[in-house]
């Protein structure tokens, strides 16, 4: 019987510390990590509102490859007026 209670004793005393060290130990992280989520959550919702003009790249990618193209046959034919 005094096995027992010798059991008992180490099981509060030893396993039952160990195991809420060992929880606290990944407990923490997760809870930082779940932090890191929210904020990530909120300014990428945040940044989704300020990306509305991003097709508009595209139209100005192409009215860039225009106008180069015309300035180049511009300075092609003002080149012998210089």
């Amino acid at each position: 019987m005094w096995l027992w209670w010798l059991g008992n004793a180490v099981l509060l005393v030893v396993i039952v510390p160990t195991v809420l060290l060992l929880a606290n130990r990944v407990m923490r992280p997760a809870l930082e990590i779940k932090r890191y989520a929210a904020d990530i959550d909120v300014n990428g919702a945040a940044l989704a509102g300020h990306l509305e003009p991003v097709p508009a790249v595209a139209d100005t990618r192409d009215l860039v490859s225009a106008a180069k193209g015309l300035a180049v046959r511009y300075l092609t034919a003002a080149g012998p007026l210089l």
